[in-house]
């Protein structure tokens, strides 16, 4: 699907995070001395190297086996049918065992994977399961998992950069290291934000594409289930891959600031504005 909103908001993040990128990239020149040759190659390689070794580090922190094809014959049909209307490749399957009912997807169009929790399929019926498939085949569709990479990727850039400048500049001495360590909590913090702005929009994106297939009550009851689960489960998983997952987990107050998801009430109530709007 054509989604015009969610382009614009990845299109303006990423011009954003380019321009943080190439004021640092400035700097690392001028003040430095750094070539411009060794700071293009030492981007491409960090970024490279943190999305391909990202994606596996995901995959294993789950512990995500393949899926059998005859043991889950109902999700592979449920995926190719949903991967053909997307005009995309069927994506690899897997499932792991996390604690609580939750999916993800990593990878990009050509080349993803789907990871689906065994609590997951225990807890939905067919339609609502075949919901939460059509989601996160959506992410891939939408491109975003790779633009949320990258986010993160620059992010941490930016993080180590402003470190390694205040921490090794000619004064040097541990307060400079201490100042160091808090610029870069800082200057990360600031590219997460806008990285965080497409994280909760691409869900509500997701949600959406979801719903076109399943209508928006079986997605919202999917949603339902997973959150009341979710609530009673005990799951330990990193925020990199809380941030992928179809439901990011419960948060304080103040950790809402920087969530990865929308409130799961207000993506309940749009994709049931999706169903009205067919009526």
């Amino acid at each position: 699907m054509q989604h015009v909103g969610l382009k614009a908001r990845m299109a303006v993040v990423g011009s954003v995070l380019f321009a943080f990128y190439a004021l640092v990239a400035i700097v690392a020149v001028e003040a430095f001395g750094v070539g411009v040759p060794i700071v293009l190659l030492g981007t491409i390689g960090f970024a490279g190297f943190q999305y391909l070794v990202g994606k596996k580090v995901a995959l294993w922190s789950v512990g995500a086996e393949d899926m059998p094809e005859d043991r889950y014959p109902g999700i592979h049909r449920a995926v190719e049918g949903i991967a053909d209307d997307m005009n995309l490749d069927k994506p690899r399957l897997m499932v792991a065992d996390m604690g609580v009912p939750n999916a993800f997807a990593v990878g990009r169009r050509g080349a993803g994977v789907v990871v689906v929790s065994s609590e997951l399929i225990r807890l939905l019926n067919d339609d609502e399961l075949e919901g939460v498939l059509a989601h996160e085949l959506a992410h891939i569709d939408n491109r975003d998992v790779i633009t949320m990479v990258m986010g993160q990727s620059i992010a941490s850039m930016l993080g180590m950069a402003a470190y390694f400048a205040i921490a090794f500049s000619r004064d040097g001495g541990i307060g400079n290291i201490v100042l160091g360590y808090l610029a870069s909590i800082l200057v990360q913090t600031v590219a997460m934000v806008f990285v965080l702005a497409i994280s909760r929009y691409r869900e509500y994106v997701a949600d959406a594409d979801a719903a076109q297939h399943v209508g928006g009550d079986a997605m919202a009851r999917a949603l339902q289930k997973i959150s009341s689960a979710g609530k009673r489960g005990d799951a330990d998983m990193s925020d990199n891959v809380a941030a992928l997952c179809i439901f990011g987990g419960e948060r304080s107050a103040l950790e809402r600031l920087f969530a990865t998801h929308p409130p799961i009430e207000k993506r309940i109530e749009a994709v049931r504005d999706v169903e009205r709007s067919h009526y």
